[in-house]
Protein backbone atom coordinates (compact mmCIF):
# COMPACT_ATOMS: atom_id res chain seq x y z
CA UNK A 1 0.00 0.00 0.00
CA UNK A 2 0.80 3.64 -1.10
CA UNK A 3 2.20 6.22 1.22
CA UNK A 4 -1.00 7.78 0.11
CA UNK A 5 -4.00 5.34 0.05
CA UNK A 6 -6.33 4.82 -2.45
CA UNK A 7 -9.85 4.48 -0.88
CA UNK A 8 -13.37 4.23 -1.88
CA UNK A 9 -16.69 5.80 -0.05
CA UNK A 10 -19.98 4.78 0.19
CA UNK A 11 -22.16 6.91 1.51
CA UNK A 12 -26.16 5.65 1.99
CA UNK A 13 -27.37 7.07 5.47
CA UNK A 14 -30.21 9.34 3.54
CA UNK A 15 -31.69 10.00 -0.10
CA UNK A 16 -28.06 10.75 -1.03
CA UNK A 17 -26.19 7.39 -2.75
CA UNK A 18 -22.58 8.56 -2.93
CA UNK A 19 -19.60 7.07 -4.36
CA UNK A 20 -16.55 8.90 -3.60
CA UNK A 21 -12.34 8.17 -4.47
CA UNK A 22 -9.52 9.79 -2.80
CA UNK A 23 -5.81 9.71 -3.09
CA UNK A 24 -5.07 10.75 0.56
CA UNK A 25 -6.07 14.16 0.48
CA UNK A 26 -6.66 14.68 -3.05
CA UNK A 27 -10.23 14.13 -4.70
CA UNK A 28 -10.36 12.14 -7.90
CA UNK A 29 -13.70 11.16 -7.76
CA UNK A 30 -17.67 12.09 -6.29
CA UNK A 31 -20.27 10.64 -7.60
CA UNK A 32 -23.55 11.23 -6.19
CA UNK A 33 -27.39 9.86 -7.34
CA UNK A 34 -30.06 12.19 -5.51
CA UNK A 35 -34.04 10.67 -5.01
CA UNK A 36 -35.11 13.84 -3.81
CA UNK A 37 -37.57 14.31 -6.40
CA UNK A 38 -39.00 10.62 -5.61
CA UNK A 39 -39.76 12.03 -1.78
CA UNK A 40 -40.71 15.91 -2.76
CA UNK A 41 -44.29 14.71 -3.70
CA UNK A 42 -44.40 13.67 0.24
CA UNK A 43 -42.79 16.83 1.62
CA UNK A 44 -39.82 14.40 3.25
CA UNK A 45 -37.75 11.46 2.94
CA UNK A 46 -39.74 8.65 2.91
CA UNK A 47 -36.97 5.89 4.58
CA UNK A 48 -38.74 2.98 2.25
CA UNK A 49 -38.25 4.82 -1.16
CA UNK A 50 -34.74 6.11 -0.41
CA UNK A 51 -33.89 2.15 0.63
CA UNK A 52 -34.78 1.44 -2.82
CA UNK A 53 -33.42 4.06 -4.68
CA UNK A 54 -30.24 3.02 -2.95
CA UNK A 55 -30.40 -0.16 -4.49
CA UNK A 56 -31.31 1.11 -8.16
CA UNK A 57 -28.61 3.84 -8.23
CA UNK A 58 -25.47 2.17 -6.63
CA UNK A 59 -23.91 0.04 -9.44
CA UNK A 60 -24.27 3.09 -11.74
CA UNK A 61 -22.85 5.77 -9.34
CA UNK A 62 -19.81 3.22 -8.63
CA UNK A 63 -19.08 3.07 -12.07
CA UNK A 64 -19.56 6.61 -12.66
CA UNK A 65 -16.95 7.26 -9.39
CA UNK A 66 -14.39 4.57 -10.89
CA UNK A 67 -14.42 6.15 -14.56
CA UNK A 68 -14.15 9.66 -13.13
CA UNK A 69 -11.10 8.81 -11.38
CA UNK A 70 -9.68 6.36 -13.66
CA UNK A 71 -9.00 3.44 -11.91
CA UNK A 72 -10.23 -0.03 -11.74
CA UNK A 73 -12.01 -1.33 -8.64
CA UNK A 74 -8.38 -3.63 -8.30
CA UNK A 75 -6.51 -0.63 -7.68
CA UNK A 76 -8.48 0.22 -4.54
CA UNK A 77 -6.49 0.03 -1.01
CA UNK A 78 -9.54 0.45 1.26
CA UNK A 79 -13.04 0.44 1.30
CA UNK A 80 -15.26 2.82 3.61
CA UNK A 81 -19.02 2.98 4.34
CA UNK A 82 -20.77 5.40 6.66
CA UNK A 83 -22.07 2.71 9.22
CA UNK A 84 -24.64 5.09 10.90
CA UNK A 85 -26.31 7.67 11.77
CA UNK A 86 -28.86 7.51 9.36
CA UNK A 87 -31.97 5.66 8.00
CA UNK A 88 -31.49 2.21 9.14
CA UNK A 89 -32.40 0.47 5.59
CA UNK A 90 -30.43 3.43 4.13
CA UNK A 91 -27.31 2.41 6.01
CA UNK A 92 -28.32 -1.21 5.19
CA UNK A 93 -27.64 -1.29 1.44
CA UNK A 94 -24.57 1.00 1.57
CA UNK A 95 -23.12 -1.94 4.42
CA UNK A 96 -24.06 -4.44 2.49
CA UNK A 97 -22.45 -3.29 -0.32
CA UNK A 98 -19.11 -1.99 0.67
CA UNK A 99 -19.28 -5.36 2.51
CA UNK A 100 -19.16 -7.44 -0.88
CA UNK A 101 -16.50 -5.32 -2.38
CA UNK A 102 -14.34 -5.60 0.58
CA UNK A 103 -14.71 -9.50 0.49
CA UNK A 104 -14.55 -9.50 -3.46
CA UNK A 105 -11.14 -7.29 -3.32
CA UNK A 106 -9.42 -8.19 -0.59
CA UNK A 107 -9.64 -5.01 0.62
CA UNK A 108 -10.00 -3.63 4.16
CA UNK A 109 -12.95 -2.52 5.28
CA UNK A 110 -13.75 0.51 7.65
CA UNK A 111 -17.12 1.35 8.48
CA UNK A 112 -17.15 5.26 9.64
CA UNK A 113 -19.15 7.63 11.26
CA UNK A 114 -21.17 9.97 9.11
CA UNK A 115 -21.03 13.10 11.29
CA UNK A 116 -17.12 12.75 11.80
CA UNK A 117 -17.33 11.80 8.26
CA UNK A 118 -18.84 15.35 7.49
CA UNK A 119 -15.73 17.22 9.35
CA UNK A 120 -12.95 15.16 7.49
CA UNK A 121 -14.01 15.91 4.10
CA UNK A 122 -13.29 19.52 4.76
CA UNK A 123 -9.82 17.89 4.25
CA UNK A 124 -9.55 17.96 0.69
CA UNK A 125 -10.36 21.37 0.27
CA UNK A 126 -8.23 22.82 2.79
CA UNK A 127 -6.25 20.65 3.86
CA UNK A 128 -5.24 18.99 7.37
CA UNK A 129 -7.45 19.73 9.68
CA UNK A 130 -6.63 22.01 12.52
CA UNK A 131 -6.25 20.41 15.88
CA UNK A 132 -8.12 21.01 18.36
CA UNK A 133 -11.43 22.49 15.98
CA UNK A 134 -14.74 23.08 17.04
CA UNK A 135 -16.88 21.74 14.35
CA UNK A 136 -21.27 23.29 13.73
CA UNK A 137 -22.43 20.54 12.01
CA UNK A 138 -26.19 21.19 10.72
CA UNK A 139 -28.06 19.30 8.14
CA UNK A 140 -31.61 18.03 8.23
CA UNK A 141 -31.24 15.22 10.67
CA UNK A 142 -28.46 17.17 12.77
CA UNK A 143 -27.67 20.28 14.24
CA UNK A 144 -24.54 19.69 16.14
CA UNK A 145 -21.36 21.12 17.94
CA UNK A 146 -18.56 19.29 18.16
CA UNK A 147 -15.18 19.83 19.59
CA UNK A 148 -12.46 17.72 17.40
CA UNK A 149 -9.08 17.06 18.58
CA UNK A 150 -8.70 14.48 16.50
CA UNK A 151 -10.95 13.37 13.41
CA UNK A 152 -9.95 9.58 13.36
CA UNK A 153 -10.40 9.33 17.26
CA UNK A 154 -11.37 11.81 19.15
CA UNK A 155 -14.57 13.25 18.80
CA UNK A 156 -16.67 14.72 21.59
CA UNK A 157 -20.31 16.62 21.41
CA UNK A 158 -20.55 20.06 23.33
CA UNK A 159 -24.38 20.05 22.15
CA UNK A 160 -26.83 19.14 19.92
CA UNK A 161 -30.35 19.49 19.15
CA UNK A 162 -33.36 18.98 21.45
CA UNK A 163 -35.84 18.45 18.66
CA UNK A 164 -35.88 19.24 15.15
CA UNK A 165 -32.98 20.25 13.08
CA UNK A 166 -32.19 23.33 11.28
CA UNK A 167 -32.34 21.68 8.60
CA UNK A 168 -35.70 19.97 8.84
CA UNK A 169 -36.96 23.39 10.50
CA UNK A 170 -36.34 24.85 7.01
CA UNK A 171 -38.43 22.11 5.53
CA UNK A 172 -41.40 23.10 7.45
CA UNK A 173 -41.49 26.42 7.27
CA UNK A 174 -40.82 26.17 3.42
CA UNK A 175 -43.85 24.19 3.29
CA UNK A 176 -45.94 26.88 5.40
CA UNK A 177 -44.69 29.59 2.98
CA UNK A 178 -45.71 27.30 0.12
CA UNK A 179 -42.20 26.69 -1.34
CA UNK A 180 -40.85 23.09 -2.33
CA UNK A 181 -39.12 20.54 -0.70
CA UNK A 182 -36.10 20.38 0.35
CA UNK A 183 -36.93 23.85 1.79
CA UNK A 184 -33.70 24.98 2.82
CA UNK A 185 -32.09 26.49 -1.27
CA UNK A 186 -35.72 27.99 -1.79
CA UNK A 187 -35.96 30.07 1.45
CA UNK A 188 -32.57 30.92 0.73
CA UNK A 189 -33.71 32.09 -2.28
CA UNK A 190 -36.33 34.06 -1.12
CA UNK A 191 -34.45 35.51 1.69
CA UNK A 192 -32.14 37.54 -0.93
CA UNK A 193 -35.21 39.89 -1.57
CA UNK A 194 -36.76 39.97 2.15
CA UNK A 195 -35.84 42.06 5.00
CA UNK A 196 -34.24 40.05 7.74
CA UNK A 197 -35.82 42.14 10.60
CA UNK A 198 -39.42 42.11 9.20
CA UNK A 199 -40.20 39.53 12.15
CA UNK A 200 -38.25 39.19 15.61
CA UNK A 201 -39.18 35.29 15.75
CA UNK A 202 -37.63 33.97 18.78
CA UNK A 203 -34.22 32.04 19.21
CA UNK A 204 -34.47 29.10 21.01
CA UNK A 205 -31.95 28.65 24.06
CA UNK A 206 -30.19 31.55 24.57
CA UNK A 207 -31.98 33.04 27.54
CA UNK A 208 -29.65 33.02 30.33
CA UNK A 209 -31.74 30.52 32.04
CA UNK A 210 -31.23 28.36 29.07
CA UNK A 211 -27.67 28.68 29.14
CA UNK A 212 -27.24 27.70 31.96
CA UNK A 213 -28.22 24.33 30.86
CA UNK A 214 -28.16 24.27 26.78
CA UNK A 215 -25.43 26.29 26.40
CA UNK A 216 -24.16 24.95 23.35
CA UNK A 217 -27.54 23.25 22.52
CA UNK A 218 -30.51 24.11 19.73
CA UNK A 219 -34.23 23.85 19.70
CA UNK A 220 -36.18 25.57 16.52
CA UNK A 221 -39.25 23.76 17.03
CA UNK A 222 -40.92 26.42 19.16
CA UNK A 223 -39.59 28.83 16.16
CA UNK A 224 -41.29 27.05 13.39
CA UNK A 225 -44.18 27.01 15.81
CA UNK A 226 -43.97 30.69 15.89
CA UNK A 227 -43.80 31.27 11.98
CA UNK A 228 -46.98 29.16 11.73
CA UNK A 229 -48.66 31.32 14.18
CA UNK A 230 -47.81 34.15 12.17
CA UNK A 231 -49.04 33.22 9.27
CA UNK A 232 -52.28 31.48 9.96
CA UNK A 233 -52.75 35.40 11.98
CA UNK A 234 -52.23 37.20 8.29
CA UNK A 235 -54.19 34.50 6.79
CA UNK A 236 -57.30 34.73 9.29
CA UNK A 237 -57.06 38.51 8.69
CA UNK A 238 -57.50 37.76 5.52
CA UNK A 239 -53.86 39.74 4.33
CA UNK A 240 -51.04 38.42 2.26
CA UNK A 241 -48.36 36.89 3.21
CA UNK A 242 -45.01 38.45 2.61
CA UNK A 243 -43.03 35.22 1.79
CA UNK A 244 -39.75 36.45 0.93
CA UNK A 245 -39.87 38.86 4.24
CA UNK A 246 -41.25 36.27 6.34
CA UNK A 247 -38.20 33.66 4.66
CA UNK A 248 -35.53 36.00 5.37
CA UNK A 249 -36.35 36.50 9.08
CA UNK A 250 -36.77 33.13 9.75
CA UNK A 251 -33.34 32.18 8.00
CA UNK A 252 -31.99 35.64 10.24
CA UNK A 253 -33.23 33.36 13.16
CA UNK A 254 -31.73 29.89 12.55
CA UNK A 255 -28.18 31.60 11.47
CA UNK A 256 -27.97 34.13 14.56
CA UNK A 257 -28.19 30.91 16.78
CA UNK A 258 -26.24 28.54 15.17
CA UNK A 259 -23.14 31.05 14.47
CA UNK A 260 -23.51 32.66 17.98
CA UNK A 261 -23.49 29.50 19.37
CA UNK A 262 -20.45 28.27 17.78
CA UNK A 263 -18.53 31.23 18.50
CA UNK A 264 -19.42 30.94 21.97
CA UNK A 265 -17.96 27.53 22.14
CA UNK A 266 -14.78 28.34 20.27
CA UNK A 267 -13.94 31.12 22.65
CA UNK A 268 -15.15 28.83 25.84
CA UNK A 269 -12.72 25.94 24.87
CA UNK A 270 -10.31 28.58 24.00
CA UNK A 271 -10.15 27.00 20.48
CA UNK A 272 -8.86 29.32 17.34
CA UNK A 273 -10.37 27.32 14.38
CA UNK A 274 -14.29 26.61 13.37
CA UNK A 275 -15.00 24.12 10.66
CA UNK A 276 -18.82 24.34 9.41
CA UNK A 277 -20.26 21.14 7.45
CA UNK A 278 -23.68 19.39 6.85
CA UNK A 279 -26.04 20.59 4.37
CA UNK A 280 -27.44 23.61 5.68
CA UNK A 281 -24.14 25.29 5.76
CA UNK A 282 -24.20 25.83 2.14
CA UNK A 283 -26.98 28.63 2.86
CA UNK A 284 -25.52 31.66 1.96
CA UNK A 285 -26.16 33.76 5.14
CA UNK A 286 -24.99 31.27 7.03
CA UNK A 287 -21.81 31.27 5.89
CA UNK A 288 -21.82 34.94 5.63
CA UNK A 289 -22.67 35.81 9.37
CA UNK A 290 -19.83 32.84 10.06
CA UNK A 291 -17.51 35.04 8.42
CA UNK A 292 -18.40 38.12 10.23
CA UNK A 293 -18.41 36.60 13.50
CA UNK A 294 -15.38 34.62 13.31
CA UNK A 295 -13.28 37.63 12.00
CA UNK A 296 -15.06 39.48 14.81
CA UNK A 297 -13.75 36.75 17.60
CA UNK A 298 -10.28 36.13 15.81
CA UNK A 299 -11.40 32.71 14.93
CA UNK A 300 -9.89 31.41 11.44
CA UNK A 301 -13.19 30.29 9.55
CA UNK A 302 -13.45 26.90 7.25
CA UNK A 303 -15.94 25.78 4.98
CA UNK A 304 -16.42 23.25 2.36
CA UNK A 305 -17.67 24.13 -1.24
CA UNK A 306 -21.16 23.52 -1.10
CA UNK A 307 -20.89 20.12 -3.09
CA UNK A 308 -18.93 18.74 -0.18
CA UNK A 309 -21.30 20.19 2.80
CA UNK A 310 -24.28 17.71 1.35
CA UNK A 311 -24.06 14.06 1.89
CA UNK A 312 -21.69 12.68 -0.42
CA UNK A 313 -19.09 9.75 -0.95
CA UNK A 314 -15.75 11.75 -1.11
CA UNK A 315 -16.42 12.74 2.73
CA UNK A 316 -16.25 8.85 3.59
CA UNK A 317 -13.36 8.11 1.54
CA UNK A 318 -11.69 11.30 3.10
CA UNK A 319 -12.01 9.51 6.77
CA UNK A 320 -11.34 5.95 5.34
CA UNK A 321 -7.90 7.66 4.11
CA UNK A 322 -6.99 9.26 7.47
CA UNK A 323 -7.57 5.85 8.98
CA UNK A 324 -5.49 4.40 6.67
CA UNK A 325 -2.77 6.59 6.84
CA UNK A 326 -2.98 6.58 10.80
CA UNK A 327 -2.30 2.23 10.25
CA UNK A 328 -5.53 2.03 12.75
CA UNK A 329 -7.51 -1.04 12.52
CA UNK A 330 -10.23 -2.00 10.09
CA UNK A 331 -13.98 -3.39 10.76
CA UNK A 332 -14.74 -6.76 10.73
CA UNK A 333 -16.74 -7.71 8.37
CA UNK A 334 -19.65 -8.15 10.70
CA UNK A 335 -19.69 -4.34 10.85
CA UNK A 336 -23.49 -3.10 11.50
CA UNK A 337 -25.77 -0.34 10.32
CA UNK A 338 -26.33 1.52 13.75
CA UNK A 339 -28.91 4.21 13.22
CA UNK A 340 -27.89 5.88 16.39
CA UNK A 341 -24.05 5.52 15.91
CA UNK A 342 -23.18 8.13 18.69
CA UNK A 343 -20.24 10.89 17.22
CA UNK A 344 -17.77 9.35 19.85
CA UNK A 345 -17.52 6.15 17.74
CA UNK A 346 -15.88 7.14 14.43
CA UNK A 347 -15.04 4.14 13.47
CA UNK A 348 -16.77 1.33 13.80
Amino acid sequence: MTDEPLVLGIETSCDETGVGIVRGQTLLANAVASSLEEHARFGGVVPEVASRAHLEAFIPSLERAARDAGVRLSDIDAVAVTSGPGLAGALLVGVAAAKALALALDRPLYGVNHLAAHVAVDTLEHGPLPQPCVSLLVSGGHSSILLVEDVTQNVQPLGSTIDDAAGEAFDKVARLLGLPFPGGPFIDREAKAGDPAYVTFPRGLTSPRDLERHRFDFSFSGLKTAVARWVETRQRAGESVPVADVAASFQEAVCDVLTRKAVDACRTHGVDDLLIGGGVAANSRLRAMAEERCAAAGIRLRVPRPGLCTDNGAMVAALGAQLVARGLAPSRLDVPADSALPVTTVAV
